[in-house]
């Protein structure tokens, strides 16, 4: 295992006799303190006896189950069988509803509740057909099963259906047909095309089918199995079955799951340019270093990231002295360079009773227990060490307060790894022992049912410190793992993907899926984590992730540099050009981040976002949307120069020419090294930025892509800070032959452009008018000194 063997090489041969140990005494804990499995054949809920009105649903009690049927809104319908012990909500940001009008009436077969979205059957065995206002049949499920503390749910999938999301996957975007496992997991040897699990599991999928499409959330942090034959299963080893059912398109759907389970806040607008890292730069110099090369060689650069090596002996929360003597200073350096500094933070505390962490959490009882109230003890970078029990309020409050002296030097942001949790072990499951106990705000529970609550539960800790801290700036984090709701508190990186061909085609179906699962904010190591890329395929992979929302390279200890300028001139002169590329984009990107704030949309969205009865574009993965605007097709195979693209409907703009394609079909578009094909939707307006000869004043260009009717949208503010913000407002029209464009804003944040250019694509434009009055231009692109409306005639 790569991060074992890289552990051996830190701490010899005693850290692989700590592995085996622990493997060992973990295997022995989990005996000692087994819980009996329960006797007895399934059971299932048996005849419905009585149906109960409540407001907004109905309970129905069953020979051996309740069933509780509430709906929250007309289209969320929130479903739990019982008894059975309620998850604490962790997940949800929205637990007060108003209850909607539904209607309750007995029918031939059972009983029937109605929103004005959804029309519950309830069958008299506990089946449950759900359809939408139309009377289209959305789901259809199968009486649950209980063994024990397990409960299976099962569902019919209809012809065709295609299901996707359950967080971070490595096999294909359409999950149907195969088996998927919900317990984070560090798969130590880094990431491959169909590891399972891995870091990230979140139990949310989209069902998209020929009669319509849904949203499935189930609330239960138990180590689950989904499997998605026919019927499809959903198998959790303990908890109450409760789940959400939201109807509507795939953006309709996540913007009521993130109404309920929360949405990001507005990022601070650095953290979508391009981050630097490596495991590790391992002193101040080599990072000064490494940000001089960036500067010298004109790449433009915002944020550089610490790996472990900048701690003192790997002790979180600690910084070696020697290699990093003056890490204010650094960061002062850094900011005025326009560099932020990352550093990153593992849960594992070392067991040192001369280290004031470890002393201050223990002495306050914050650590996860043994049933015999004995401290758990795993083995990490540092050696022996403890863990942070989360679920309790005043461990997260004890954490965040260790961030203090980070933040007070100037950190900008962390960076959460390890929190699976991951631990060092020889053989078996790497984390903590099933029966550690964890206080779950103070009713009990083991690490069965916090498991995969951790990592989410840490972001929360860290979050909430750097909003309590630092409160004029917006909280950076990035974790590697979480659960259901972690939009609200980080940022993710898909893990130790490996750096080869293979890594490359996986990401675009991984990031599509996190996105799909609620997750907006996410992107690989470029190059991958291990390996050594050639100089063609970092080119690719850079080409794609210029486009993804996390934009960083990354790679570990021991593999051949990653700075662009690593690869050669050649490698070094494309780099460059889409770095620029995207500091050009960051105005619609920035944009698409306020519409994540304020919708819970994906910034990189699946081809049939928009169009999701269009099942040629169902099973894409290997291009994109980038908001609603941009297709992005990278190049995933050695030696391609050219690759097949499916259109969705519509007109489309090849980026670099204006050639225009009509969609829906397909089409063959030129791949040369030099260039990822990439296409604007017909009838936007894109904004990009540039910055003006010889000032550090940005110059706004509005690209119009001529159709017969669309627009555009731009956010804008301070980028940090809870300050106001501006809203502006593109149209564009036909008029005969003309276009119009007309321009609105709201917001108290002033203009922030010294100046406008108008660039017109398909047509050519013979005269313009700006703000009413005739303007020349060159290229058909036409100056304006500030906001205006305008009229292009042919």
């Amino acid at each position: 295992m790569l991060r074992v063997f890289a552990a051996i090489r830190f701490i010899g041969i005693r850290g692989l006799g700590r592995t085996v140990l622990y493997a060992l005494q973990k295997s022995r804990i989990e005996r000692r303190f087994r819980r009996a499995a329960p006797a007895g054949d399934p059971v299932s809920p048996g005849a419905l006896q009585e149906v109960e009105a409540q407001p907004g649903g109905a309970r129905c009690r069953f020979e051996r189950m309740e069933l509780d049927l509430q709906f929250l809104a007309p289209d969320l319908l929130r479903v739990t069988w019982g008894p059975a012990a309620l998850p604490i909500p962790y997940a949800l940001l929205k637990t007060e509803w108003s209850s909607p009008p539904v209607r309750l009436a007995r029918s031939e077969q059972g009983w029937e509740l109605t929103s004005d979205a959804l029309h519950v059957e309830v069958g008299p065995a506990g089946d449950l057909r759900v359809r939408d206002a139309a009377g289209r049949l959305l789901r259809e499920e199968l009486p649950p099963q209980r063994s024990g503390d397990e409960f299976v749910h099962r569902a019919r999938l209809r012809s065709g259906e295609h299901l996707y999301g359950l967080g971070n996957r490595t096999r294909f975007l359409n999950l149907r047909g195969r088996a998927y496992e919900m317990w984070n997991r560090d798969p130590g040897a880094g990431t491959h095309p169909g590891n399972d699990p891995i870091y990230l599991c979140i139990p949310v999928y989209l069902g998209v089918h020929a009669e319509g499409s849904y949203l499935m959330f189930y609330e239960n942090p138990h180590r689950a199995t989904f499997r998605f034959g026919d019927p499809a299963e959903a198998i959790f080893s303990g908890g109450a079955l409760r789940y959400y059912l939201i109807a509507g398109p795939p953006p309709r759907a996540l913007e009521r799951y993130s109404e309920l389970t929360g949405r990001p806040g507005l990022p601070p607008r650095w953290a979508l340019g391009y981050h630097q890292s490596r495991w590790s730069y391992a002193s101040d110099r080599e990072v000064r270093d490494v940000v001089e090369g960036f500067q010298t060689r004109g790449l433009p650069l915002s944020a550089i990231h610490l790996d472990i090596d900048y701690m003192d002996r790997f002790r979180v929360f600690t910084v070696d002295r020697r290699r990093f003597p003056g890490l204010a200073g650094l960061v002062r350096e850094l900011e005025e360079r326009g560099v932020a500094l990352v550093t990153i933070l593992d849960p594992g505390v070392k067991h040192d009773r001369g280290y004031a962490v470890y002393e201050s959490g223990d002495e306050e009882n914050l650590f996860c227990t043994l049933p015999d109230g004995r401290p758990v003890r795993a083995p990490v970078w540092p050696g022996w060490c403890a863990f942070p029990d989360f679920t309790n309020p005043r461990t997260r409050a004890w954490w965040g307060e260790q961030y203090r002296p980070l933040l007070e030097a100037g950190v900008a942001g962390v960076w959460h790894d390890m929190n699976e949790p991951a631990t060092f072990a020889g053989w078996g499951d790497p984390t903590l022992p099933q029966p550690a106990r964890h206080s779950m705000e103070g009713r009990g529970g083991d690490h069965r049912e916090a498991h995969n609550l951790y990592g989410l539960l840490m972001n929360r800790a860290g979050y909430e410190a750097l909003r309590r801290q630092r409160p004029q700036h917006r909280p950076f984090v990035l974790t590697r793992s979480g659960w259901a709701g972690i939009q609200r508190y980080a940022w993710n990186w898909t893990g130790d993907v490996e750096g080869s061909w293979r890594g490359l085609r996986q990401t675009v179906a991984t990031v599509l899926g996190l996105g799909l699962s609620g997750v907006p904010y996410t992107g690989p190591d470029i190059g991958g984590f291990s390996g050594s890329p050639s100089g063609e395929l970092y080119v690719r992979w850079f080409q794609l992730a210029a486009f993804l929302p996390f934009f960083r390279t990354h790679s570990a200890k021991g593999t051949p540099r990653r700075e662009p300028w690593s690869f050669g001139q050649r490698t070094l002169a494309i780099v460059r050009e889409f770095l620029n590329l995207r500091y050009r984009l960051l105005p619609y990107l920035y944009t698409l981040a306020w519409e994540a704030s304020t919708t819970g949309h994906p910034l990189v969205r699946p081809l049939y976002w928009l169009q999701d009865q269009d099942q040629e574009l169902w099973d894409v993965q290997d291009a994109f949307l980038l908001g609603n605007a941009l297709l992005v097709a990278p190049v995933l195979q050695p030696g391609a120069h050219s690759r097949d693209v499916r259109l969705p409907a519509g007109t489309w703009y090849e980026f670099h020419d204006d050639t225009m394609h009509r969609g829906p079909g397909r089409v063959v578009l030129e791949a040369p090294l030099e260039r990822i094909p990439l296409l604007v939707r017909g009838g936007t307006v894109l904004p990009l930025e540039e910055t003006l000869a010889g000032s550090r004043e940005k110059r706004l260009v509005l690209h119009l892509y001529a159709d017969e009717e669309g627009g555009g949208l731009l956010y804008s503010d301070a980028g940090e800070g809870y300050g106001p913000g501006r809203l502006d407002r593109f149209r564009l029209r036909r008029d005969g032959e003309s276009l119009i464009f007309t321009w609105g804003h709201e917001g108290g944040y002033p203009f922030p452009y010294r100046d406008v250019t108008f660039c017109v694509h398909g047509m050519v434009v013979r005269r313009a008018l700006v703000g009413g009055a005739e303007v020349s231009g060159e290229g058909n692109c036409f100056p304006a000194r500030h906001p205006a409306d305008a009229r292009f005639d042919p």
